[in-house]
């Protein structure tokens, strides 16, 4: 096999999370390196065919949030234990870092976008032969949220599932949250931005979705219009809301939701 990758920088376990290692490395679609977090579950070594979840940040964030700010370690292994959730690797990259959030959509000096579906793919590939990463589930917050429907829904065929938590369901939103105008994230042209576009170009290939928002977040109209037109179109979809707001006690909650639904995808 042709070696993509020549210098990934896998660490060691990091001590007291033993589930847990970073990743650092250069890919194709970004002019630096990239770093992402990974947990691997128990027995992950003698696993064949692991399935992938690839965890996105919201705007600020980095490889480190979903761990530190939400512990997620200490929810997947809980998960585990009880059965609520499968054996699967969970990939937290970086979005790239470029300002405050690069929306996860292509740049003029790089390629966020691929950095995400096939540069950390093709990376695990080559370190974990034991992982399925041809196809893989997306989920995320906010920013990741509209990252992981986004490309969910235009890479369709390579997707197990999408899973979304207080989205961003529009870049033009990002402008609450960051002091960029939209059209900082319209490089690769407006329709290729837009989640509704690709729910009607894949709409016969869409993978399972779910998406939640807290009824206290500032998203939650957004949310609504975006299960409606969703529901207009036909697209077969699961969202609930809950009580809570856009900040970590909700998402440490409800990413549950997401390592359950990965479960039941798999299952059926």
């Amino acid at each position: 096999m042709q070696i993509r990758f020549p210098n990934p920088q896998l660490s060691t376990p990091i001590p007291g999370n033993e589930h847990l290692r970073f990743l650092n490395f250069r890919g194709e679609a970004l002019p630096s390196r990239g770093d992402v977090l990974l947990f691997t579950p128990p027995g992950f070594e003698s696993m064949r065919d692991g399935p992938l979840l690839v965890l996105l940040h919201g705007v600020y964030g980095c490889q480190w949030n979903w761990w530190l700010n939400g512990a997620i370690d200490r929810t997947a292994l809980a998960m585990l234990r009880d059965g609520s959730t499968t054996p699967m690797m969970i990939a937290m990259p970086s979005d790239g870092l470029w300002g405050d959030g690069s929306g996860y959509v292509p740049h003029a000096h790089a390629n966020y976008e691929s950095w995400i579906v096939d540069d950390i793919p093709n990376c695990l590939r080559e370190l974990f032969p034991q992982m399925q990463t041809d196809k893989f589930f997306l989920a995320g917050l906010s920013m990741g949220g509209f990252g992981a429907m986004r490309l969910g829904m235009k890479y369709a065929p390579r997707v197990l599932g999408i899973s979304a938590h207080s989205s961003v369901t529009h870049v033009s939103q990002l402008s609450r949250f960051i002091p960029y105008q939209p059209d900082v994230f319209q490089f690769a042209g407006e329709p290729n931005t837009e989640l509704l576009h690709w729910a009607k170009a894949n709409r016969a290939q869409l993978p399972p979705l779910r998406f939640d928002c807290g009824t206290e977040d500032s998203l939650i109209e957004e949310n609504r219009k975006l299960h409606q037109e969703l529901s207009d179109l036909g697209v077969a979809h699961t969202y609930e809301e809950f009580p809570g707001g856009h900040d970590w006690p909700y998402w440490s909650k409800h990413v549950r939701s997401t390592l359950n639904f990965c479960k039941r995808v798999l299952e059926d």
